[in-house]
C-alpha cells in the first residue's frame, strides 16, 4: 500500500540508515539515538514531512543540532526511494520531498486496491465488542439515541477497516427497576380502559390514536384518567393498553396486580424491542448480538457476581446492605451492591454484563458509548471488574455530549413533518438518514453539537453531506460524458501520471494517500468523526483541482487520461470512506 504512513516510515529509514553509516565510518560516537518524530509541516513549503533528529540527538553525540543534520544529509542515498531532496531548516529539522515516483504510485495504490483502499490489519483481528445505544426498550429512541447511534455504528466500520474483529450489540434492559415501572404504567392504563370513564371512551370510538388524545391529554396526566408521577406518561403506553385490551377485553381486571403487569409486559416488551429494531434499521444500524439483561438473571450471573464479589474481600456491610470498597480500588466513593431488602442494585447487572464481555466471552476489548453524565459511573465499573481478577483496561468508555437540534437558530423539541416529538424515528421524517449520520459524525463524541435541520437538507456547499456527495456524483458525471465520448478511464499502468505535477493534483493525491492512516488514527482514537472531516477536505481539494486543471480540455491526450485516473481515484476513495459512514455515494445529484 502507498500511503502517506509509507512514506513517513521510509524517511525514518533512511535516517537510521544514514545514521549507521556514520557511526560505522567514525563521523558519529556509537551512543543510542533518542526517540524522534516524523512530522507533516504545516506549512508544505517546509517540505512533505519534517525530522526533528538532530535536535534530540544534540546531548547524545555531543554536537551542534545543525552538524548533525549536514552530517546526515550528506550520508542519505535517495535513490530508489520516494524522496528527490532533503532540505535542513533552522536549529536543524530535516524536510523531506516527496518526489513524482510516490505521486504516481499513489493513484495507482488507489486505482488497483479500489474497495480495499485505506484498509489494513493494523488490529491484528482483535476481538473488539462495541455497546451503544441500548435505549430503555420501554419507550422510543431520543436524539440523544440517534447521536449515538451513528457514533458507535461508524466507530464499529472503523475498527473493521483498520483490521479489527468489530461486533455490534445492543443491551436490552428488559428487567429491573424500569421494567417494574413498564409494567405499572401499562397495568393502570388498561384499568382506566376498564373502568366507566374508559368503556365510555371506548364506545366513542375504536381509533387508537383518538384514544389516546382523549385519555393523554397534555401532558399524559388528566383529571379523568390520573396517573401518579413514578410511571411513564407516554402515549405509546395508553397505545399498548388498548390493543391489549383489544385482545383480552377486560379479562385481566380481576386477576391480581403482578399477574397483569406480568401478562401487560409479555405482551408490549417484544414489541418496543422489534420496534427499536425496526427503527435502529432505517437507520442502517444493525446488531451482531441483542443481549438482554433478563439472560444475566436467568442464568446466575447477577448471584454469581455477587458471591465473587464477597470472595474478593472487597466488601462490607453496612446497616444491612452489602457495599463494594470502590475508594480502595481507585474510584469515588464505595457504593451498595444489594439492598438491606436482598435485592441487588442497578449497578450488579451491569458488572455482571462486562465480565461476561471481558472474560466470559473473552473479547480482547470492550467499548461502550455512554452519555456523558456517565462519567462518575465509569471508574466504579471499572473498579468493580478489578475485584473480579478481570483486565479493566480492556474496557473503553466514549462519553458522548448531549447535542441540541435547532431550526431558525432555535431549539427544536417535536418534529416538523409530524408534530410529534423529536425521537429518532420522527427525526428521520424530517430530515434524510444520509444527513443524520453525517452530521452525528461531524464532532468528537466528547463535544457539544448543535445540529442545524435546516442546513441538513440544504442543496449547497454549506451543506458537509451534500458537498462530499456533489464532489462524488461530479466525479461521475465526467466520467460518463467522457466514456461517452470513447475516452475511457485508462488502466492504472497505462496513464503517465508523471505528468501530475501541478501544486493542485498534488494536493489531492497527498489527501487520498491519507485515508489508510486516518482510518488507523480513527480507530486508535476511537474518534470517526476524522472520516466525516477527511471526506470534506477531499471533496474541497478535488473542486480546487477541477477548477484549476481541465481535464477533458487538457493541453494532450496523455494529461487528459492521467487527470481522469486521478478522478477515478478520487471516487474510489470518497466511496470508500462515505461506506464506512453508512451514507449513500450518488452517481446523479
Amino acid at each position: 500500500m502507498n500511503s502517506i504512513a509509507a512514506a513517513s516510515a521510509e524517511a525514518r529509514s533512511l535516517i537510521l540508515d544514514a545514521l549507521g553509516r556514520l557511526v560505522a565510518d567514525g563521523t558519529f560516537s556509537a551512543e543510542p539515538i533518542p526517540a524522534f518524530n516524523i512530522e507533516i509541516p504545516a506549512d508544505r513549503a517546509h517540505g512533505d514531512f519534517a525530522a526533528n533528529v538532530a535536535m534530540v540527538s544534540a546531548k547524545a553525540l555531543h554536537m551542534a543540532p545543525r552538524k548533525i543534520a549536514e552530517a546526515i544529509q550528506s550520508a542519505l542515498i535517495l535513490d530508489g526511494s520516494y524522496f528527490d531532496k532533503v532540505e535542513i531548516a533552522g536549529p536543524g529539522f530535516m524536510n523531506f520531498y516527496l518526489g513524482q515516483r510516490w505521486y504516481s504510485e499513489a493513484v495507482r495504490a488507489v486505482e488497483t486496491e479500489k474497495e480495499s483502499f485505506g484498509r489494513s490489519n493494523a488490529g491484528g483481528g482483535k476481538r473488539v465488542l462495541v455497546e451503544f445505544v441500548s435505549a430503555n426498550p420501554t419507550g422510543p429512541m431520543h436524539v440523544g439515541n440517534a447521536r449515538g447511534g451513528a457514533i458507535g455504528d461508524c466507530l464499529a466500520s472503523v475498527l473493521e477497516a483498520a483490521g479489527y474483529q468489530a461486533e455490534r450489540e445492543f443491551y436490552i434492559n428488559d428487567a429491573g427497576n424500569q421494567i417494574e415501572k413498564f409494567g405499572k404504567s401499562l397495568s393502570l392504563r388498561y384499568m382506566q380502559l376498564c373502568s366507566d370513564k374508559g368503556q365510555a371512551v371506548l364506545a366513542e370510538t375504536s381509533d387508537t390514536e383518538a384514544i389516546c388524545k382523549r385519555i393523554y391529554g397534555e401532558n399524559g396526566n388528566t383529571e379523568e384518567f390520573p396517573m401518579p408521577e413514578d410511571v411513564y406518561l407516554g402515549q405509546d403506553i395508553i397505545a399498548h393498553a388498548k390493543n391489549f385490551y383489544d385482545e383480552n377485553g377486560d379479562s385481566f381486571a380481576s386477576v391480581s396486580e403482578e399477574e397483569r403487569k406480568n401478562a401487560l409486559v409479555k405482551f408490549a416488551l417484544p414489541k418496543n424491542i422489534q420496534g427499536l429494531k425496526d427503527d435502529l434499521a432505517q437507520y442502517r444500524i444493525h446488531y451482531d448480538t441483542w443481549f438482554p439483561e433478563s439472560r444475566l438473571h436467568g442464568d446466575g450471573s447477577v448471584e454469581r457476581v455477587i458471591q465473587q464479589m464477597k470472595d474478593s474481600g472487597y466488601t462490607y456491610e453496612q446497616d444491612g446492605a452489602l457495599w463494594f470498597k470502590a475508594e480502595a480500588l481507585g474510584a469515588d466513593k464505595d457504593f451498595v451492591l444489594v439492598r438491606a431488602n436482598g435485592i441487588p442494585t442497578y449497578v450488579v447487572p451491569d458488572i455482571a454484563y462486562h465480565y461476561n464481555k471481558l472474560v466470559t466471552r473473552g473479547f480482547d476489548r470492550a467499548i461502550d458509548i455512554f452519555g456523558a453524565d456517565h462519567h462518575g459511573y465509569v471508574p466504579r465499573l471499572k473498579a468493580a471488574l478489578t475485584a473480579l481478577g478481570a483486565d479493566a483496561s480492556k474496557l473503553t468508555v466514549v462519553l458522548m455530549q448531549m447535542v441540541a437540534v435547532m431550526r431558525d437558530g432555535k431549539p427544536v423539541k417535536q418534529s416538523k413533518r409530524s408534530g410529534k416529538a423529536l425521537t429518532l424515528v420522527t427525526l428521520l421524517e424530517d430530515i434524510p438518514v444520509d444527513a443524520a449520520r453525517f452530521f452525528f459524525n461531524l464532532r468528537e463524541a466528547n463535544s457539544h453539537f448543535e445540529f442545524d435541520l435546516d442546513l441538513a437538507v440544504e442543496k449547497s456547499s454549506s451543506n458537509p453531506v451534500y458537498y462530499v456527495q456533489y464532489a462524488h456524483a461530479r466525479i461521475c458525471s465526467l466520467i460518463r460524458t467522457l466514456e461517452e465520448g470513447g475516452v475511457p478511464v485508462p488502466a492504472a499502468d497505462k496513464a503517465q501520471l508523471d505528468l501530475l505535477t501541478t501544486p493542485a493534483e498534488r494536493e489531492l493525491i497527498r489527501q487520498i494517500a491519507l485515508l489508510p492512516s486516518e482510518i488507523e488514527t480513527a480507530a486508535q482514537q476511537l474518534d470517526p468523526s476524522r472520516l466525516t472531516k477527511y471526506s470534506v477536505e477531499l471533496a474541497a481539494l478535488f473542486h480546487k483541482f477541477y477548477d484549476a486543471c481541465k481535464v477533458r480540455d487538457a493541453e494532450t491526450a496523455e494529461l487528459r487520461d492521467a487527470r481522469l485516473l486521478l478522478c477515478d481515484a478520487v471516487k474510489t476513495v470518497l466511496r470508500n470512506v462515505l461506506d464506512l459512514l453508512k451514507v449513500t455515494a450518488p452517481e446523479k445529484m
